[in-house]
């Protein structure tokens, strides 16, 4: 199942989704866990991983939240959903630079997923008006 059609299926949003949100929704519930699956990955290697967890981390609870707030459609706050897209992209951004350093594949998997998914909500964010 797709997370747009899950959107289009809300009462107040009548069919209509806002595609560049619905595509950051679901890079951002994906980055999350990405992420994530990239910091146990990291635990694993050993010593001087430390950093990369740490913004693999933090990259995956920006994610999530972001993904929640994206979601909502009952009401409105466009103003904090659209500062919400900007953070994560930029909380993406860190932790592709992060993992960009480190040769491991879990790593540049990541940062390839990170890379998409602020791109994603970069053009989300300048489609909320």
């Amino acid at each position: 199942m797709s997370i747009r059609k899950m959107i289009a299926l809300h009462p107040q949003v009548q069919g209509h989704v806002n595609q560049p949100l619905g595509d950051a929704v679901h890079h951002a519930m994906y980055c999350a866990k990405m992420c994530l699956s990239c910091a146990d990955a990291d635990l694993a290697e050993g010593m001087g991983m430390t950093q990369c967890i740490r913004l693999c981390l933090d990259c995956a609870d920006v994610c999530e939240a972001t993904a929640k707030l994206g979601l909502r459609r009952t009401g409105s706050n466009p103003q904090i959903l659209r500062e919400m897209l900007e953070f994560c992209a930029r909380a993406c951004d860190e932790c592709a630079a992060e993992c960009e350093k480190h040769e491991h594949e879990h790593c540049r998997l990541c940062a390839q997923i990170c890379r998409e998914c602020a791109e994603d909500c970069r053009n989300a964010a300048a489609s909320i008006g």
